[in-house]
């Protein structure tokens, strides 16, 4: 492996998919077929024929080429990966069982190892913090939420990573007037319209019901072990490519049987999007990556910082504000929901 300025020179491959993010181009390929088709699963609602100058992102099966490395010590450390960084590439290292190369200056990225479960994983991952950082660039901010379309309008429910969002659209979208934006982060623009980011529904093993085989994958996981993910092919005519604004649940679990819901702040729910969208808890941005930049790039994350808090605050304007306390019974939350919006038909408008 040539770790110089030609270490992203097209090599053969038998697996490609190629996506068009909201402008952000990404072709992936490589001898890792699993992982390749994992992400072309993932991704399937954005993908695209034809692509102009993408960024490459080649998964290998095969030995990590440690040899190649250089010889100095890791500066970013994380549960996940530690890295380090030669003139424009940063190199990852996972543990010993994966090698990623990430060229700053293309945006290409190579990862080498015999596990294609973590190949999937860590270029998942990355693309992820690669489309946010894009993004956010053109002001429009991922948020860490459900959120789907009643009624011609958005219903986010933001619940923390593991609250159980996904296994709640699975049951919302049970009801025919409910369609689907993301299971975890959709996009809030400046006017604080919201935006489609249907990737696949993560639930935990067991809770897949009476969904076919054929359309979910058991995948394990760095840190947080098995999940099912069910394919975007499943839900694909349920999708609504944006909403306005309408409603937002400030959501947390209970060990009741029943579920209740009680009129939010204007406070609780602005604290609610600075943890879910302005910091971006549990959305897995890719701060690897941004610890590496230089303290004028990263005193420009200010701005970003600015920008997600203010269409955080016009999307709150523009919506109704609730607390959503989920019971144990799955079926009575989204019963419960949807009989709400129903009442209300989803309608905007501040709460007191």
């Amino acid at each position: 492996m040539n770790t110089g300025s030609n270490a992203f020179e097209a090599a053969p491959s038998r697996g490609c998919a190629r996506f068009n993010v909201y402008g952000y181009q990404v072709e992936v390929r490589g001898s890792a077929a699993p992982a390749v088709d994992g992400l072309a699963a993932d991704f399937a609602y954005f993908r695209a024929e034809r692509l102009v100058s993408p960024v490459v992102l080649e998964l290998h099966h095969e030995d990590p080429p440690y040899h190649s490395t250089p010889s100095r010590p890791a500066t970013v450390y994380t549960p996940r990966n530690v890295s380090l960084r030669n003139g424009e590439l940063t190199f990852i290292d996972y543990s010993g069982l994966a090698l990623a190369i990430h060229d700053r200056k293309t945006g290409d990225f190579r990862i080498y190892s015999l596990q294609d479960e973590l190949l999937y994983e860590a270029a998942y991952l990355f693309v992820l913090s690669q489309i946010s950082e894009f993004l956010d660039a053109r002001r429009l901010h991922r948020i860490h939420a459900l959120a789907i379309s009643v009624a011609g309008r958005a219903v986010l429910v933001l619940l923390p990573m593991g609250g159980g969002k996904s296994t709640l659209a699975a049951e919302l979208l049970k009801y025919p007037e409910v369609k689907l934006l993301s299971d975890d982060s959709p996009l809030v623009d400046r006017s604080g319209r919201i935006h489609c980011f249907p990737l696949h529904l993560g639930l935990l093993p067991g809770s897949q019901g009476q969904i076919p085989e054929h359309q979910f994958r058991t995948v394990s996981r760095m840190e947080f072990g098995p999940k099912i993910l069910v394919n975007y092919e499943y839900f694909a005519d349920r999708v609504c490519p944006s909403a306005d604004p309408g409603a937002i649940f400030l959501g947390r679990r209970s060990l009741s049987r029943s579920c209740e819901i009680v009129p939010a702040s204007l406070v609780q729910a602005t604290r609610a999007m600075v943890t879910n969208c302005v910091v971006g808890l549990g959305l897995f941005q890719g701060m690897e990556f941004v610890f590496h930049r230089g303290l004028l790039e990263l005193a420009g994350k200010a701005g970003v910082a600015w920008s997600r808090l203010r269409n955080s605050l016009r999307l709150l304007r523009r919506s109704s504000r609730y607390h959503l306390i989920l019971g144990r019974d799955l079926q009575q939350n989204a019963r419960t929901l949807i009989e709400f919006l129903r009442k209300t038909n989803a309608s905007p408008g501040a709460t007191t």
